[in-house]
């Protein structure tokens, strides 16, 4: 069956995850430096106005009920409860990244274990008040 006349295209080119940092120079410095997402651009403005966009790569947008995410968070984190919004990066190797954001002032939740989608996952409270997944695919 052709669903194409019923489903309309996608208008979303891009997801932005638009946070507020207190220390504006150190969560730069964490998400650019110690994570490695390159800087896209910035621009400063009156009073002292600053933003850096950062490239964090392929964007989704995962909605989950709560006993997904009481799921999750008995796999990833030993049960500690999840943030209402935590973000989930993948990345090449967990252990090293989850090494890396530890120096760099994140707080571990919960060191990289195996899930049973067969990612290996870190949980860290990081700058700017943001809960972090660390996830790298094994498969």
């Amino acid at each position: 069956m052709d669903t194409s006349a019923r489903i309309p295209s996608p208008s979303v080119r891009q997801l932005r995850l638009v946070v507020t940092a207190e220390d504006y120079e150190a969560a730069l410095a964490f998400y650019r430096d110690t994570l490695g997402m390159p800087e896209q651009e910035s621009y400063s403005g009156s009073d002292g106005a600053l933003v850096t966009i950062l490239d964090a790569g392929r964007a989704t947008l995962e909605l989950s009920n709560p006993a997904q995410v009481r799921m999750i968070d008995r796999i990833e984190a030993d049960g500690k409860p999840s943030l209402t919004l935590r973000v989930a990066l993948e990345v090449d190797d967990a252990r090293k990244a989850t090494a890396a954001a530890v120096d760099g002032g994140a707080q571990l939740v919960a060191e990289p274990r195996e899930t049973p989608w067969r990612s290996l996952n870190s949980r860290l409270n990081a700058p700017a008040g943001l809960q972090l997944t660390l996830f790298e695919e094994l498969d």
